[in-house]
């Protein structure tokens, strides 16, 4: 146990940014659910939720047992998340509005996509395959978030999310075809994901429809 502790504070790069994700997501998710005046159950839920579908999801995927399942330290991260966005839903008007959330949510999609194109690699899929298990590990959560919350999943119909998933996994492939180490691959791929997901929020950027198109 000590050492899976330490594994995940100061192990790979897989460690770091999944710890990152777990806390990050559960806040947001569990925000989402304050904001709809859920119970304290139906916060939980959601935030655990959107902590964990996208990594399940991305599991099942290269078949293997999903990682939620093997560690008690997942559910921990997560419930942590959970606590945090109650804490701040006390002392913030609006938690799921405040900046605080908005960068969580950035950094969130950053490390799931991260973590997602690390496993993606580590089981020899094609480079399609990265892209996609990227995108998929970091918009997951939220769209099982989104449907548990009534609403039809954001990432389909509006702002621009999922496709800073696909820029930052599509780095993660670049890089290491480039011959980089994993660690370095890894980086670029959050620091891509993060930093166009925060340029989206500021300048509210939006992938166009078809009525635009017209």
């Amino acid at each position: 146990m000590d050492q899976d502790l330490l594994a995940v504070l100061f192990g790979d790069p897989f460690a770091v940014m999944n710890t990152i994700g777990l806390i990050a997501f559960a806040f947001v998710g569990s925000s989402k659910a304050i904001r709809e005046e859920f119970d304290v159950l139906g916060i939980t839920i959601v935030g655990l939720a959107m902590a964990f579908a996208g990594g399940v999801t991305r599991d099942l995927l290269v078949t293997r047992v999903p990682l939620a399942l093997q560690s008690p330290i997942e559910i921990s991260l997560g419930l942590l998340g959970v606590g945090l966005a109650i804490v701040l839903s006390v002392v913030l008007t609006a938690p799921e509005t405040h900046p605080i959330a908005l960068v969580a949510d950035a950094i969130g999609l950053a490390a799931f996509a991260t973590t997602g194109a690390i496993v993606a690699t580590e089981t020899g899929v094609s480079e399609f395959g990265i892209i996609a298990v990227a995108t998929i590990n970091a918009v997951g959560g939220g769209a099982v978030a989104d449907i548990l919350l009534d609403r039809s999943p954001f990432i389909l119909f509006e702002d621009f999310y999922a496709s800073c998933a696909v820029l930052g996994g599509s780095a993660y492939w670049i890089v290491g075809a480039l011959g980089a180490a994993g660690g370095t691959a890894a980086a670029v791929c959050a620091i891509v994901t993060v930093v166009t997901r925060l340029a989206a929020v500021t300048y509210d950027w939006h992938l166009p429809t078809v009525q635009n198109l017209g």
